[in-house]
């Protein structure tokens, strides 16, 4: 009995730490390379992948776009999940009142992440680098405004910063998740040569307290039967879909 009591307070001890040392799972997802976005045609190109088996609520994300040609301030970008929630990755760069055209850099090999230290709308405003085939490099927070991308220059001044990847925190990422693009002025062919969205998960409560707290229990009372969340795989399977039909975020 006595063993039994010892039990229960190393477990309850032990639990807080246990708690704290989540395992974490990246799960990757490739959409359909070699993409081209038409010219100048707002019903744009949307690419899709249905994301299954994956266990536990999202943690945090991020979306890599190797985007060649065309004109970067020509273009808008978003991503919607399975919950219906929308993160604006590309919004007409640099096009403010001070800058009516907007970024005339060509292309994009870059990481969407909201760890990143700046805003990719305003790239040119810091240091920043092009690599040898003119397409802007290195990591950078989403646009995240969500206006209409054919709105007046002066318009994206002073809208506030909204449609992050905050929106998908905590959500379910299991279902169909679609990236969509628009290149919304003549002149220029962009083509998305590779894109890829990385989300990484933490796992169920259930599942920490049946190694941390239920486990040490178990092996307690081994031969009292205790009941336990079921355990779940964790492989991340996948389809690849391409969709020509527009699905966009609310603009307010």
């Amino acid at each position: 009995m006595r063993n039994q009591i010892a039990a229960v307070v190393i477990a309850f001890l032990v639990w807080p730490g246990i708690a704290s040392a989540q395992t974490f799972v990246t799960n990757t997802v490739f959409f359909s390379p070699n993409s081209v976005v038409p010219d100048g045609d707002p019903n744009g190109l949307a690419l899709g992948a249905n994301m299954t088996d994956i266990n536990g609520g999202i943690a945090s994300l991020t979306v890599t776009l190797n985007i060649s040609g065309g004109d970067n301030s020509d273009l808008f970008a978003y991503l919607t999940g399975p919950t219906g929630n929308c993160a604006i990755l590309l919004n007409r760069v640099g096009m403010g009142s001070a800058n009516p055209s907007g970024y005339d850099d060509s292309g994009f090999d870059i990481t969407l992440s909201d760890s990143a230290t700046y805003n990719i709308h305003n790239y040119q405003s810091g240091a920043y680098t092009l690599n040898d085939s003119g397409q802007l490099t290195g990591d950078w927070i989403p646009d995240g405004r969500n206006i209409d991308p054919q709105s007046a220059a002066s318009s994206f001044d002073s809208v506030s910063i909204t449609a992050t990847f905050e929106s998908f925190l905590g959500t379910d990422p299991n279902g169909q998740w679609t990236l969509y693009f628009a290149d919304l002025s003549g002149g220029g062919q962009s083509i998305v040569q590779s894109s890829e969205l990385n989300i990484t998960t933490t796992p169920e409560p259930c599942e920490i307290a049946l190694f941390g707290f239920g486990g040490i229990l178990f092996f307690a009372w081994r031969r009292k039967g205790f009941s336990s969340c079921q355990r779940q795989s964790v492989p991340s399977k996948y389809r690849m879909l391409f969709s020509t039909r527009l699905s966009p975020c609310h603009i307010p």
